[in-house]
């Protein structure tokens, strides 16, 4: 197999992504005084959901992580409570794909711990967490979780182990994984998962790639290419390919593509740039898009994949002054759908102490839902528990669709949040709304619409609704024996949820306006 290079040439090829391009959020809808880690790792340092953003911060005696609700833009408090239950340093942090309620994390005291999230936030610091992992014998560098079955965790670290550990477990300090894989012999730089979970793919220091049987730990396949020292590799969806990007012979920034089949030679490389930082990949396998963030810069360059020769097309560059030190990424079910955004990034900016919000946008002119960008993406549901897939099942993953409307938005989310060790609030959630959900619903938002319109009208400096009240002083004004500070993140909460659902309502009826016209139209033609 030879191994095609990239030329610089005119492409005249037709693509709804040419004209993508990246719009940064402005400053007040940004996230400002963060004190972002100044950890040398190579990992993100930011997780995020449809609900709250994670970063791991700096502080002394041990390891914590901030977070903080998608909507609490602006100036954030230095003295915001934290995640901080670690001994060590937190390398790295993931949310649940399956629970936004639930995020892991990992330090350099050698465990993994996972945590449940109060659905307004932590408003206090939270040191206990739900379940900690304890197995390896070194700084854990690296987590993933299974991309479809529910509660599966894997990590990685030092001791150049990966192991996968099942919360399902009822203990609470779980000292066993179910698996421990063994196959490399230095520290894994990265895993990536395919779509079904099926395959483990792994960078690993000794310069070699491997795809493995993640439930069994069998190597499948193993690359050591002198040519290509790749420390980030990612699975490319269902083209049953695999991209890792690293350094060259002449230490030149490069990518490479392979089929994960045949990891002999690579289909393709490409050399960047004799920059330094590490590239981390994205891919967003609803589009075809790959995006390309160096650390350290500011620029991110994105490509179009496809399954045949050149297979690799190269759309444009975004640009910006300010270099990135890591990269958060929304899930699908949480971009703006009506401004066709199709990705959305959070650079961290340590210069600025700032987390700013870049989306990724399809130009078009109509303000209807555009199918043809959004296909049906992963939802939020496991395909399968962690027994079934141990027990040899694999499955996609449940698929759902970005149509406003399509799915109910969530009236009880403190009851329905289904929090790991939580199951009470999430059965009383099914049980309310079952019974009288229409009653229920409706007494429920105007309870707190007029709730709303009897709120002071006072000016808020966090870059929020000035229609909203500003939030108590200290955590120790208390009136009643009640936590005012408590009631005021919990009302904001329920104003922006209530807002979420106008918002979608709005936009469905611009749609239905537009169908009426369109079927008037073509009645007056006939």
């Amino acid at each position: 197999m030879t191994v095609s290079k990239m030329t610089w040439r005119p492409q005249y090829r037709s693509s709804k992504f040419r004209h993508v391009f990246g719009k940064a959020a402005t400053k007040e809808n940004c996230y400002d005084g963060v004190p972002i880690t100044r950890s040398v790792h190579d990992n993100h340092f930011c997780a995020v959901n449809p609900r709250f953003i994670a970063v791991i911060t700096e502080c002394a005696g041990g390891g914590a992580f901030l977070v903080l609700s998608v909507h609490h833009t602006g100036k954030v408090d230095p003295l915001h409570p934290k995640v901080s239950g670690h001994r060590g340093n937190v390398l790295d942090i993931k949310w649940n794909p399956f629970n936004d309620f639930c995020i892991a994390s990992c330090s350099e005291d050698s465990t993994v711990k996972v945590w449940d999230i109060p659905p307004h936030g932590v408003l206090k610091n939270l040191t206990v967490p739900w379940k900690e992992l304890q197995g390896h014998s070194r700084r854990v560098g690296l987590i993933e979780w299974h991309p479809t079955a529910n509660n599966v965790l894997f990590s990685t670290g030092y001791d150049y182990q990966v192991m996968i550990w099942n919360l399902d477990s009822p203990e609470a300090v779980i000292k066993n994984p179910v698996r421990t894989i063994s196959h490399h012999t230095d520290v894994v730089l990265s895993m990536s998962f395919n779509t079904d979970g099926s395959r483990l793919a792994t960078s690993c220091k000794d310069k070699k790639i491997r795809v493995l049987e993640p439930r069994t730990g069998n190597l499948l396949q193993e690359a050591n290419c002198k040519n290509h020292k790749a420390s980030k590799v990612l699975f490319l969806g269902n083209l049953k390919m695999l991209l890792s990007t690293g350094s060259s012979r002449w230490n030149h920034r490069q990518m490479a593509l392979w089929d994960q089949e045949d990891l002999d030679v690579p289909l393709l490389q490409e050399d960047l740039d004799g920059s330094s930082g590490v590239l981390f990949p994205f891919y967003d396998p609803d589009t075809h898009m790959l995006y390309i963030a160096g650390k350290g810069d500011g620029n991110i360059r994105y490509y179009e994949i496809s399954s045949e020769k050149p297979y690799m097309h190269f759309l444009t560059e975004y640009r910006s002054h300010t270099p990135q030190k890591g990269m958060g990424i929304m899930p699908k079910r949480g971009l703006d759908v009506s401004s066709c955004e199709v990705f959305r990034f959070y650079k961290l900016v340590t210069i600025k102490a700032l987390i700013e919000p870049l989306s990724m946008i399809v130009p078009r002119r109509s303000e209807s839902y555009q199918d043809d960008i959004y296909p049906m993406t992963a939802a939020s549901e496991a395909a399968m528990s962690a027994e079934e897939w141990l027990s040899g099942i694999d499955k996609g993953p449940v698929l759902q669709s970005l149509k406003p409307g399509s799915r109910v938005p969530d009236s009880y989310p403190e009851l329905s949040s289904g929090l790991g060790s939580k199951g009470l609030g999430n059965s009383l959630g099914t049980r309310r709304s079952q019974s009288r959900p229409g009653q229920l619903q409706l007494a429920y938002i105007q309870d707190q619409l007029g709730n709303k319109e009897c709120r002071s009208k006072t000016s808020v400096s966090n870059g929020q609704d000035p229609t909203l009240c500003s939030p108590p002083k200290t955590e120790n004004e208390v009136w009643g024996g009640f936590d005012l500070r408590l009631k005021f993140h919990k009302q904001q909460e329920e104003i922006r949820r209530l807002r979420e659902m106008l918002n979608q309502r709005d936009v469905r009826i611009k749609q239905l306006e537009l169908e009426i016209n369109n079927v008037r139209n073509s009645q007056d033609s006939h």
